[in-house]
């Protein structure tokens, strides 16, 4: 790459960690006025198959109908949304969102030890390393007797690290049986449309559902915004990973993690103790180790 490319690529890679980093403090706020999670997960697909559909209707793509590609979209819309987004935004509920971005950068470190379950990567000694210091550093934070500054319930804590390793599975499913000849913006729109078949009937039983309203009020504002970006930074990503690789833009993982824990002190004004710090730096050293060395060329 030349050095304006890098420039450029650099750039989008701290626009793209800003965006997912803004989406932790917009659940904290979804959640704040009681709506219930499995509401929440239908709207974000809703929004999801809207902006999905109209990129893949501008890129003049279509949605493909078969066996294999129905299997992978309900197989992505459990292990990539309903599943690990049911549990976040229960767990946001009681988690402070700073510590919710801090306990996401485990899944570099999760998707490590998944791929050598699955055989998608080979052991090495320095890898491992990174994931006990990474692990570390989750101790740190969940610990009953270690003040971060903010209240982090334990199980909670833990219920959130499901979202964290179902995020990591999703990427190693993907590596290990592909897309059935998709690009990624059909595989997003076939598995929110799939999802949301899923997750009506649960949302209606449960009494979940969410009325829009006007004027908006602050959590479903907040709500619209984290799902925006969130589906327009995963666009962006994957059009990222095309041009640079994935080891470049596997970096995104410290930028997401840094802007999270700043959006929280900016909009919702936590502060937190010095030993949160400390086990800020023992993850981000774990992903540094965890990060494999080498990558795909990047393109010019």
């Amino acid at each position: 790459m030349s050095a304006r490319q890098t420039i450029f690529y650099t750039a989008c890679l701290v626009a793209m960690g800003a965006g997912w980093g803004l989406t932790q403090p917009m659940s904290k706020m979804a959640v704040s006025t009681g709506y219930g999670h499995f509401g929440l997960v239908f709207w974000q697909l809703i929004i999801g198959s809207l902006l999905m559909g109209l990129i893949c209707r501008v890129r003049g793509t279509r949605l493909p109908w078969t066996g294999a590609t129905l299997r992978l979209y309900v197989i992505i819309a459990m292990i990539g949304t309903i599943i690990p987004n049911t549990a976040s935004f229960q767990a946001a509920v009681h988690l402070p969102s700073g510590i919710m971005s801090l306990l996401l950068s485990v899944i570099p470190m999760f998707s490590f030890a998944i791929a050598l379950m699955m055989g998608n990567d080979r052991f090495a000694f320095r890898r491992l390393i990174g994931l006990i210091v990474g692990l570390i550093g989750v101790l740190i934070i969940i610990a009953p007797n270690v003040d971060l500054g903010q209240e982090v319930p334990v199980f909670w804590a833990a219920i959130y690290l499901i979202a964290a390793l179902f995020y990591a599975f999703e990427g190693n499913y993907v590596a290990k049986w592909g897309t059935a000849g998709l690009d990624p913006f059909q595989v997003m729109l076939g598995s929110s449309l799939l999802g949301l078949v899923i997750i009506t009937p649960l949302m209606l039983l449960s009494g979940h559902y969410i009325a829009p309203v006007w004027p908006l009020p602050v959590a479903q504002q907040a709500h619209i915004v984290g799902s925006v970006v969130h589906v327009m930074v995963y666009a962006t990503y994957v059009w990222l990973v095309t041009r640079t690789g994935p080891v470049f833009t596997s970096q995104v993982s410290y930028i997401v993690t840094g802007f999270g824990l700043l959006w929280a002190y900016l909009i919702l004004s936590e502060a937190y103790a010095a030993t949160l710090w400390i086990a800020l730096a023992a993850m981000f050293l774990g992903m540094y180790l965890v990060q494999p060395r080498g990558g795909a060329v990047p393109k010019d």
